[in-house]
């Protein structure tokens, strides 16, 4: 796989020839042209058709491999690779987890203790038999997340400011300091006016260390006082502390602290105690690449030395604002806390993301990272590593992880980003289905994703039977799971789909603008008392600072867009038509005077609510504050050509309306589909989902001067004329996806007779039916779930359906003719509130169906429309179909009891909790009906 090394070049804005006029839409061959940003883009459209139809291994789907316990086994290790490979699965991510159930020394079974030689040679066999199958082999760095374990001690575990306020009575001396625990630093202490639940923050007196500080008996300490106080005070201390985390679904032997991010000597510390013995049991082939998952730090917002590397960089001592930075209220408390949360974010760049990064080069592999939420890392954090990975679904917005990476990875310069997928997709496990595994991936795949991580492939012993295990917050995507005879179709879908998001170049129209500064100036220290919970991530801030329409009035309005923040336009420029401002306060001089210029050259500049008011930082705000407003002033005076500011989201759309057509306008409109635009050096390629239940008709019209439109079967890899564009009529069933490119020139095309027309045939009824797993069969007299049925209630596998059919010469003599298994229907939406995703839609087929006409296979039916051409197959007179249907392997569990883990969880802890499992009911099964052989004019 072709991947960029470094950052990319510096990129000047071009003009067109043309200057924009004041409210005049620009068309796509107008106005401002967009420079490459990753390499690889030089493909031509022949080549990439070469390539569609049968894409590298290494755009398959890959696979998280969860190892309970670990108790593996060499035997079943190998077994479990071969057969993902056999589904289309083109790697592993080892994960070692939580175990699921206890050493018994009768049978043999043992829970590997983690980095355990045992443990090692497990990874070792693993690793060469994946990559003798030509599977690329990853692994974490660690167990569970986040990184730590046993071996952390706890003055390297994860580190907080903690704050403690005690009332001076008055006419005492002295107060107590509060005790200290190993790891712990008292850092200052101060006096001010108030209560503990509420003092004056920006009027603290710090109390000198040292000589107003004395041991009383037992080894307490005590803080004296100045005389003569009067009225309520208050003694602040501040400690550097520790969060005391521990790893989340620890393996065994890999308890312990989380730890410290933002130090340099923990983070070598656990590549010298972890990652070496992980890799170094790769031999000579290096894993592909190493990982770092969620970061969720809770709480870290601190590290010993943090005193001392603010001062390095922020050019002042923070102590004596202590007070303000955890408890002010004015502007000087914001620009304390935007120069902490700044400082924070630059020690874990730099001693965390940077140096994983650099230690996974230095032993010829690749760091993957997981890069948002908790603590302190921005967009361009993501540039610190080579394998960008996000995850989250929400592609209409108000914001996702996923286009946070992806957006990071367009500016950098990364050709290749990967998603977290399916997570708690449709829980409880075992409850996804294909269609749920193909409409999350879209979604992805809309937010520009182009390699898939699936969430999960659960490592299941011989002796767990079926479904066998399974990960408490993920679906099941091994064999254990009825429907895996679809699996080969579903990853050739997610892999052609991949590989083709990796063509040419993204042709994002919008930047917007992360209100980055402002997130960080809202962090702030967890107080005691009502106040307890802290705040330490930009991320998680996004979708409150942007609003909640502001993503969707882009999408709706046509274009798609990428974040952006102030370190990305001064490392690398903007390189888009448009940049928006979404209620950005703050903003840096540098940045902004960037954006000023930027707007000069022929970029559009839209504030929405208002243009930035201030700098951001200490010392910055009253230095460069005149300039950013005198900024604002010039930029969005009455009458200036390139620039507006307009008053909320809604106004958004016209406004960019007014200055560029739509990259894909519908009509009538229908904000469910969703769509992401490549760019070849001689063609444009579209990707549309119909993200919704329901069907959508609509006339897409593509800004695009190319003419000749193609329709591309991502299922099938097979291309065909779709007309002249730039318009083209549509209908996308539920669910359903498209590709269009639009080239100079049409491939030529054999041609294809018309479909003749006939009587459709019904085959409702009179099948006879076998429950494959016990050899039990019966005759169907009309088609309907099996699971109505006393004797299919619990059944869960597959069940094969058979009878004959007599086909008409006119039937036959057709050309093309549609096996159709019907409609499905869409179901209200509820619980929204829950994790994950799920298709709102109860299909025809549960859950997918494969069909073979007179001995040959006719191929799978597992998503909308639920057609599959069989005219081919068919001859005049007696035919035998042969459809195998598999469902869930939720009725079965439906029929047992849950299992019991309480002597697990007192041997190790209770490290998971069954998601969902209670009040399972079986769901329907099997060919619903009706089931019709039509001609092709009626499919849709």
């Amino acid at each position: 796989m072709d991947r960029v090394r470094g950052g990319c070049p510096v990129f000047r804005i071009w003009h067109c020839l043309a200057c924009l006029a004041a409210g005049l839409a620009v068309t796509a061959g107008a106005g401002w042209a967009q420079q490459p940003r990753t390499s690889g883009q030089s493909a031509s459209l022949d080549a990439v058709r070469r390539g569609f139809a049968a894409p590298p291994e290494d755009a398959r789907p890959m696979m998280r491999w969860w190892w309970f316990g670990p108790a593996v086994e060499p035997d079943e290790l190998a077994r479990e690779l071969r057969t993902m490979q056999a589904g289309g699965i083109g790697g592993v991510e080892i994960q070692p987890v939580y175990p699921l159930a206890l050493d018994d020394p009768q049978t043999g079974f043992r829970n590997l203790p983690f980095l355990s030689p045992e443990f090692l040679r497990m990874v070792s066999y693993a690793a060469k038999t994946g990559q003798s199958l030509g599977m690329r082999v990853s692994i974490t760095l660690g167990s569970g997340w986040p990184y730590g374990g046993a071996w952390v001690p706890v003055t390297e575990a994860s580190s907080d400011l903690r704050v403690a306020a005690t009332a001076a009575p008055e006419g005492d001396d002295s107060v107590a300091a509060p005790a200290l625990e190993n790891g712990e630093q008292l850092l200052a202490a101060f006096l001010a006016a108030g209560t503990p639940e509420h003092y004056d923050a920006e009027h603290a007196q710090q109390l000198a260390a040292g000589g107003q500080q004395s041991a009383a008996g037992g080894g307490s300490w005590r803080i004296h006082l100045p005389a003569g106080l009067t009225g309520d005070h208050v003694v602040l201390f501040f400690i550097s502390s520790r969060t005391g985390q521990q790893v989340k679904r620890a393996a065994a032997g890999a308890e312990g602290f989380v730890i410290d991010h933002f130090s340099a000597q923990a983070v070598q510390d656990h590549l010298k105690n972890v990652a070496a013995p992980l890799v170094a049991a790769f031999g000579d082939h290096p894993p592909y690449s190493v990982f770092s998952d969620s970061l969720e730090v809770y709480g870290a917002d601190w590290t010993p030395d943090f005193l001392t590397q603010f001062r390095r960089r922020r050019g002042y001592d923070l102590t004596p604002y202590l007070p303000e930075l955890a408890a002010g209220t004015d502007e000087r408390a914001a620009d304390l806390r935007y120069d902490w949360a700044r400082t924070l974010t630059e020690l874990i760049d730099e001693n965390y993301l940077a140096a994983i990064n650099a230690w996974a080069r230095a032993h010829h592999t690749e760091f993957r990272s997981q890069s948002y939420g908790v603590p302190a890392v921005t967009l361009s954090s993501n540039q610190r590593v080579d394998l960008p990975e996000g995850e989250g679904s929400q592609w209409h917005g108000p914001f996702s992880y996923t286009r946070w990476v992806t957006s990071a990875s367009h500016l950098y310069g990364r050709p290749v980003t990967s998603s977290e997928t399916w997570t708690w997709l449709h829980s409880p496990p075992f409850r996804a289905t294909p269609l749920d595994m193909k409409a999350e991936a879209d979604t992805f795949f809309l937010q520009g994703i182009n390699q898939l991580m699936g969430h999960g492939w659960p490592y299941s012993p011989p002796s767990a039977g079926d479904p066998g295990w399974s990960f408490y917050a993920a679906a099941v995507f091994n064999n254990h799971n009825p429907w895996w005879m679809a699996m080969p179709d579903v990853t050739r879908y997610l892999a052609r789909m991949s590989w083709l998001l990796r063509q040419g170049k993204p042709a994002n129209d919008i930047a917007v603008l992360l209100p980055e500064a402002d997130a960080q100036a809202r962090f702030r220290p967890a107080l005691p008392g009502a106040d307890a919970e802290g705040q330490s991530s930009v991320s998680d801030q996004m979708a409150e600072l942007l609003g909640p329409d502001l993503v969707a009035a882009i999408l709706d309005a046509g274009y798609n867009f990428d974040f952006i923040d102030a370190e990305a336009i001064d490392r690398v420029g903007i390189h888009y038509p448009i940049l928006v401002l979404p209620h950005a306060e703050r903003l840096g001089l540098a940045a902004y005077r960037k954006i000023e210029a930027y707007a000069r050259e022929g970029g559009v500049v839209i504030a929405v609510g208002h243009a930035p008011e201030r700098a951001p930082g200490l010392l910055e705000s009253e230095r460069d504050t005149p300039a950013v407003e005198q900024i604002s002033r010039r930029m969005f005076a009455a009458g200036t050509k390139n620039t507006r500011l307009v008053d909320s989201a809604s106004s958004l759309g016209a406004a960019l309306h007014s200055f560029l057509q739509p990259d894909v306008a519908l009509s009538p409109a229908a904000p469910e589909v969703g769509f992401i635009h490549r760019k070849l050096l001689d063609a444009d390629i579209w990707f549309l989902a119909n993200t919704d239940n329901q069907a959508h008709s609509f006339t897409a019209t593509f800004r695009t001067h190319r003419r000749a439109a193609e329709w591309w079967d991502v299922s099938s890899g097979t291309i065909a004329g779709a007309g002249s564009g730039p318009s083209l009529a549509m209908t996308l069933a539920p669910y359903e996806s498209r590709v269009v490119v639009f080239a100079d020139h049409a491939p030529e095309e054999k041609h294809t007779p018309a479909a003749a027309e006939f009587a459709p045939i019904d085959l409702s009824h009179d099948w006879n039916v076998t429950f494959d797993r016990s050899g039990a069969s019966e005759t169907m007299q009309t088609l309907h779930s099996w699971a109505d049925d006393a004797a299919g209630k619990y059944y869960s596998g597959t069940v094969t359906y058979v009878r004959t059919v007599q086909i008409p010469p006119a039937v036959a003599q057709a050309g093309h003719a549609m096996l159709d298994f019907g409609e499905g229907q869409p179901v209200p939406r509820t619980a929204l509130h829950l994790a994950g995703t799920r298709t709102w839609y109860n299909a025809p087929v549960r859950d997918a169906a494969q069909v073979t006409v007179n001995g040959r296979l006719a191929g799978l039916v597992w998503h909308p429309p639920y057609t599959l051409d069989i005219g081919s197959l068919l001859h005049a007179g007696t035919n035998e179909l042969k459809i195998v249907v598999a469902n869930t392997a939720i009725n079965e569990l439906a029929g047992r009891s849950a299992p019991d883990y309480r002597l697990l969880w007192m041997r190790y802890g209770k490290r998971f909790a069954p998601q969902d499992m209670d009040h399972l009911e079986p769901l329907p099964s099997g060919l619903l009906g009706p089931l019709r052989i039509v001609p092709a004019e009626d499919k849709r």
